[in-house]
């Protein structure tokens, strides 16, 4: 018998089974199954918090930009949300480009975020790009 079928078959006054014995799932005995078990479904993939963050933050500074909101204040309540809050979202686009690109890449499988938006606070926060990049890189690779 091939694959996980059972059959049933009567010999001499004996039941005999053929087929895959399985554990039985939250049991502590045995039971045949009469087909495959489903398989294991696959891990969703899905851009990373930190890379739709990014990109709300590059949206609400080209609004600003081209002028179709006055301030950050003006963003703040159109959105519902604290100045404080729209400080930090702004400071992820002062990050390195190539820093930049590689958040917008990043994705996360079956819910597991691969970087926090708190870490990288700690990069956006040094000036130069050059050193945000000596920050950002021991933080990448562990990611």
């Amino acid at each position: 018998m091939s694959g996980a079928a059972a059959a049933t078959a009567d010999v001499a006054g004996s039941r005999v089974v053929v087929g895959n014995l399985r554990r039985v799932q939250r049991g502590h005995g045995y039971a045949f199954v009469a087909h495959a078990q489903a398989p294991q479904p696959v891990p969703v993939r899905q851009p990373a918090r930190v890379a739709v963050t990014l990109a709300l933050a590059n949206k609400i500074q080209q609004a600003i930009d081209r002028g179709t909101v006055r301030d950050r204040a003006e963003v703040a309540r159109r959105l519902g949300i604290t100045r404080a809050r729209i400080s930090q979202l702004l400071d992820l686009t002062l990050l390195a480009p190539d820093i930049q690109e590689v958040l917008l890449a990043m994705e996360s499988v079956g819910g597991v975020e691969p970087l926090s938006e708190h870490l990288l606070r700690e990069v956006s926060r040094c000036g130069a790009w050059a050193e945000q990049r000596e920050v950002w890189n021991p933080l990448h690779r562990s990611a």
